[in-house]
Parts: C-alpha cells; sequence; structure tokens
C-alpha cells in the first residue's frame, strides 16, 4: 500500500475529519441494479481499514473531494479486522470511533451508474489486504464478450494496430505478438504492445510490430494463442475466441492529413483536430505556433497539445484559444511551420505538408433579450412580445409564471389578470442558447372598494372607508341621502332615521375611474334604525301570530358582552344567551310555560363608551 494522501473526504461524518489516508481506489461500473456485498480482509488483522463509496456518473472523479452529494456508503469505525458491506449491517453510514460497527449495510447501486471506492488506512504500519465482491444483487460485471472490433495498418503496414470492444488484461497479451498472425509472407508479426498498459492494467488497443513493410493491399489478422497459452483475456477471463479474424487494408506511405475537426460547442475556446493515423506528441509545438486559424473574427491560438498515450502517440490534438469565438461564421485552420522548425510527424516519420487546411463551422452567439408592447383595455390587456431572432436563433421558449405558453418568435399574450407577471425566454440556434427573465407590470387594475357600517343608530355619524385598488383619476360617491362626493375619502355622513316603522335601507355607491378610462363601481346598503335604545319589552305572547311572539333585549345593535338570562317563578333558569338576536319562545327543554310573571337579567356593554350595564325586571307571558 502506498503511503500518501491526506485530502479531507466529504461525507456525512462531518466532524470527523476523515481524510484518504494511504489510499486506493477503485472504479467500477453498474451492469445490473441492486444491492452490492462485498468484504476487505486485512493482510495482518490487527490494521484497522476504511472506506466510502461515491457514484460519480457524469463527475471528474476528482469531485469526490468537492461535492458531498457523490456519497453512497461508507464505514470509518475505529476497529480493527474485517470490513465491507454485508447484510449483517444495520446503517449505510458508520462515521469514526470505537466500538462502531465494522460492517455497513449493502449498499443500492442503479444500472449503468459510475462507483469509486476508497480503501484508506490511518496508520502508515499497513501490510495490505484483499478485496472481494458477493453477497449482493447487483452486478458489476461486465456482460459483453470479448471480441476483435478493427485494424487499422500504419507506416505502410509496419504497424497495425487492432482495436477490441472492452478492456482486456495487459497480462494477457504476448509480448513477441503470438497473439496474432498475418496472413502473408512478405512480412511477419515481431512484437505487440498494448496501448496503455505501462502506466495502467488494461488495454483495449494492442500495436503489432511487423519484420519490414507490407505492400500495398488487403490482409487478414487472426486471433490465435500464444506462446503464453491464450489469446487475450478479460477481467473475468473469458478469452477472445481462437480464429477470430478482422480485415486490414495497406496503404501506400503517405503523409498523414488533418482529418476532421470535432464539433464545436458555443462560444468554443478549444478546438480539437482529429487525425487517421496517430501523430507524434513530440512534433507539436506546445505553443500552438503550427496552426493559424482565420475567419469572420480574430483568433489567437494560446497552446497545442496531443491527448497522448504512452507510446507519445496521439490521435488528435487541442487547440488553446487565448479566448472564445463569439462571432459566427466559417473558420479555417492551417498547418504552419511552427517555433520547432516544422509542422506535425505522423509515427511513420511523415511531415503532414505545410498549407494543410480544414474548415470548422461555429454558431453564433444568441441573445434572448426582448421587448414588450403593451395595449391596455378595462378587461384585458394585450401584450406584444417581440425578440429580434438575431444570431440564427430558430427555438423560443416563452414562459409566463413559470408556465410554458408560446414557441413563436413574437408571440401575443392576452391577460384578464392585471398585476405584476414573470416572463422568461430561452432561445437557441441548435448549438448556442440563452434565457432571460424580467416583470411584467400591468398597471392598470381597477377595483372600487369600500367599507361602511351595515346599521345606523339615530343620529350617528357614518364614517366611509375608500379601500379601492388602482391608479385611480377620479371618485364619484352617492350616498342616497340627498349627498354626493368626488373626494378619495369623503366626510362622515348622516341618514335620517324612519318615520315609521322599525328601519331604512339606503344604498351608497362609488364609482371609480382610471387613466385609460376604465370604470368600476361598488355598492353597499345601510340600514338606518328608528331606535338603538336598549329595552326589554314588559309583555309577549307567543301564539306565533307574528306580532309580540318573543322575549329578548330589542336594539341591542351597539352592545357587546352581553348575557340574557330568563326566570320562573321558583327561581329556576328557563333560557339563556349572549346574543341579543337569540329570542325566548316561551318554552322551557321544549314544553311551553304557563302563563304568569318571569324576571330577567340584562348585561352588556355599550360599543363607543365601553361603559358596562346591568338590569333587572319583569315581563308577563301571556297566551
Amino acid at each position: 500500500m502506498p503511503i500518501c494522501g491526506g485530502k479531507p473526504v466529504p461525507g456525512p461524518c462531518i466532524f470527523d475529519h476523515l481524510t484518504d489516508k494511504n489510499p486506493f481506489w477503485y472504479r467500477f461500473t453498474c451492469f445490473k441494479g441492486g444491492t452490492l456485498g462485498f468484504l476487505i480482509t486485512p493482510n495482518t488483522l490487527s490494521e484497522d481499514y476504511d472506506w466510502q463509496l461515491f457514484d460519480i456518473t457524469g463527475h471528474d472523479p476528482v469531485d469526490v473531494f468537492l461535492v458531498r452529494s457523490l456519497f453512497v456508503s461508507c464505514n470509518w469505525s475505529g476497529e480493527p479486522g474485517l470490513t465491507g458491506a454485508s447484510s449483517n449491517g444495520t446503517q449505510n453510514d458508520v462515521c469514526a470511533g470505537f466500538g462502531k460497527p465494522k460492517f455497513s449495510s449493502m449498499p443500492n447501486l442503479i444500472e449503468g451508474h459510475q462507483y469509486l471506492l476508497l480503501i484508506s488506512h490511518f496508520s502508515d504500519s499497513q501490510s495490505g489486504y484483499s478485496l472481494s465482491f458477493g453477497g449482493g444483487t447487483a452486478s458489476i460485471i461486465d456482460p459483453l464478450d470479448p471480441a476483435l472490433s478493427e485494424a487499422t495498418a500504419y507506416c505502410g503496414g509496419l504497424t497495425i494496430r487492432i482495436k477490441v470492444n472492452k478492456k482486456m488484461r495487459c497480462t494477457s497479451l504476448a509480448a513477441d505478438g503470438s497473439d496474432f498472425s498475418v496472413s502473408t509472407a512478405a512480412g511477419k508479426i515481431v512484437s505487440a504492445t498494448g496501448v496503455s498498459c505501462t502506466t495502467g492494467f488494461d488495454m483495449d488497443l494492442i500495436d503489432l510490430k511487423l519484420s519490414n513493410p507490407l505492400p500495398p493491399g488487403d490482409y487478414t489478422i487472426n486471433m490465435k494463442r500464444g506462446a503464453d497459452n491464450n489469446t487475450l483475456l478479460d477481467y473475468c477471463d473469458r478469452e477472445i475466441p481462437e480464429g477470430s479474424s478482422l480485415k486490414v487494408t495497406v496503404y501506400p506511405l503517405e503523409p498523414t492529413p488533418m482529418d476532421s475537426v470535432k464539433p464545436v460547442v458555443c462560444a468554443p475556446d478549444q478546438l480539437e483536430l482529429v487525425f487517421r493515423s496517430p501523430m507524434l506528441c513530440s512534433s507539436i509545438a506546445k505553443d500552438g505556433s503550427d496552426f493559424v486559424v482565420s475567419g469572420p473574427s480574430a483568433v489567437t491560438i494560446k497552446s497545442a497539445a496531443g491527448v497522448c498515450d504512452d507510446q507519445g502517440s496521439t490521435t488528435s490534438i487541442k487547440l488553446q484559444l487565448s479566448e472564445a469565438i463569439k462571432v459566427g461564421g466559417l473558420y479555417t485552420i492551417k498547418l504552419q511551420h511552427g517555433t520547432d522548425g516544422n509542422s506535425i510527424f505522423d509515427v511513420c516519420s511523415k511531415e503532414t505538408p505545410v498549407g494543410s487546411s480544414i474548415d470548422l463551422k461555429v454558431a453564433d452567439v444568441v441573445n434572448a433579450s426582448y421587448t414588450m408592447n403593451v395595449s391596455y383595455g378595462c378587461k384585458q390587456d394585450t401584450v406584444y412580445l417581440i425578440n429580434d431572432g438575431s444570431g440564427g436563433v430558430n427555438k423560443w421558449n416563452w414562459f409566463i409564471d413559470s408556465t410554458s405558453f408560446s414557441q413563436q418568435q413574437s408571440p401575443v399574450m392576452f391577460f384578464s389578470d392585471f398585476g405584476d407577471h414573470s416572463i422568461t425566454l430561452a432561445v437557441s440556434n441548435g448549438v448556442c442558447s440563452d434565457t432571460v427573465s424580467g416583470m411584467l407590470q400591468l398597471n392598470n387594475k381597477l377595483k372600487a372598494v369600500f367599507e361602511a357600517p351595515t346599521d345606523v343608530c339615530p343620529g350617528d355619524l357614518v364614517t366611509i372607508k375608500n379601500n379601492s385598488i388602482g391608479n385611480i383619476t377620479s371618485f364619484t360617491w352617492d350616498f342616497d341621502n340627498g349627498t354626493r362626493s368626488t373626494q378619495s375619502s369623503p366626510q362622515p355622513q348622516s341618514f335620517a332615521p324612519p318615520q315609521r316603522g322599525l328601519e331604512k335601507w339606503y344604498t351608497l355607491s362609488l364609482v371609480v375611474q382610471n387613466q385609460y378610462n376604465c370604470f368600476d363601481t361598488a355598492t353597499q346598503k345601510i340600514r338606518a334604525l328608528a331606535s338603538c335604545f336598549v329595552a326589554v319589552p314588559t309583555a309577549f305572547t307567543p301564539n306565533n301570530d307574528g306580532l309580540n311572539d318573543f322575549l329578548y333585549p330589542l336594539n341591542g345593535y351597539k352592545t357587546t358582552d352581553l348575557e340574557f338570562k330568563v326566570y320562573n317563578r321558583l327561581g329556576q333558569l328557563v333560557f339563556e344567551t349572549r346574543n341579543w338576536t337569540n329570542k325566548w319562545d316561551g318554552t322551557y327543554k321544549g314544553n311551553p310555560q304557563p302563563t304568569g310573571t318571569y324576571v330577567w337579567m340584562l348585561t352588556y356593554t355599550d360599543v363607543e363608551t365601553k361603559q358596562k350595564y346591568s338590569y333587572k325586571g319583569t315581563s308577563l307571558l301571556m297566551r
């Protein structure tokens, strides 16, 4: 085990200051979803190993040090010995400390996701461990059977590169090339090298070296058991079937041209050139001076580098630009002699000719800004939304209050609910996109609203509160008492009590107008009372003739905390209420009470003066 590490590892154990001390990392893919069980067995059982599992799907592996949400499960128990995840585990996240369980519950893996397992040890005396998987329902074994994929000849057939369909074990490749044969006597395979095997454990590219170049023509590469008694093996010891073959064409030896440019993103600050044959990384000028870019706007190359394998070759070169290209159009990348005195060479030592060029198309940067024109109405506003479509925009998506409502370039929207609305526009030309949000303020909401008491006692002045909404330019009041007003807050009004009868109704109205010549009206009825003097009748006749059928405190319009009780001659409570409009009908428990005198008691508080009153009297029940 290496003695290194020490970076903090985010996860659920935020107070444990956990780090990747002396770490080893394992990356794998889930090919079938389910639970994952595994066992870590220290070579020295007195040593304590810890682990944490991350889901790195769509992330750079280094994000495990930065993004807490990548956490899946862990066990940082301070106890030595065997550890891992099993059906005996009771929790998903075991944090540091002695006495903590050494096994966590099995984590659930998602099919197609990529995972990273960290195994860490805080002691520098470690002697290593073994790791095995099993006991869960998930599968991290690639079900794809290994097979030859394609063959490409370089340097006039002096080198043939074999591609396989998955990663194979480097140790299964016979270095003398005896795993392969070529269908010609014009040359023979003398060695085989796994591309990336110098720094890694697996490969999917193999370079076969021949004794001499082959004449141009078509050949067959055959798979066979080599001097190591196998073909090529994957990690499950499944081998490519003996007798598998690939066709390969040897072309006349010529310089390798620039083949293509990878599709560029919006406002690219990097361009990637692709080549049919591997190029020598050592021939690329690091300052990017081997290349020049011309087009609708000035472009400066800052640096150039190949995506190099451990053979020092690359099939792509990345050009880093000083700044992003924001002007769309057709650009040309041209090859020239760089500061290193040459253009670029392929692995056959053939120089790509100066002046070779390749074109690429860059999309314009787009702008989602828009303008609005509003036509105000009394019942409905019409809003014209306009985007100029510059930059080749061909897709629009308009959102009103977070709800998508149109994919037109310049839609028309109708609003009957005045007020503030959020507007968002997302645009795209297929490569570049932009989004802009803003507010639409429809300030023509108009609503006539006012408050006034329902009941008016004789002599009372009524205060009317105006609660109207909108940018109001005029108010027109009619109080139905012979008075009108154009004030926003009119003077208190008086209403004459009825000359005959118990009440008189008045209809109040308010008409408001705004700057767009829109109107709204509110009305309310007010009842003018003949009396607000609280009194209890001296007699009542509960015979259902509609006259004096009930006993109750009259005119309690301005009372609060009222209590009214009625007793019979024996002192028995026969009626009680706290609402003056509740009336005694002369019954007790559903039974009509006899004719006679009944005692009542009344208490209440005057709403205006806050003074408390108490009265006692008698009333005669007559039948």
